[in-house]
């Protein structure tokens, strides 16, 4: 798999996690814990994405 083609694939899970929160946002007994959760695990998306986007990009 390509970086860009990766970076892609990043970018759909993090749009994807973007509606979850939105979902679990509007309902009326709102899961902070799920929020939360889902948030660390859009920042770890992101911060993938800048690594990989990145000229030196660090191996981990």
């Amino acid at each position: 798999m390509s970086i860009e083609s990766h970076i892609a694939e990043l970018e759909k899970k993090h749009r994807a996690i973007d509606r979850e929160i939105e979902i679990e946002l509007t309902r009326p007994s709102t899961d902070d814990v799920r929020v939360a959760s889902l948030k660390r695990k859009k920042l770890r998306i992101k911060d993938e994405m800048m690594r990989l986007q990145s000229p030196h990009p660090t191996i981990h």
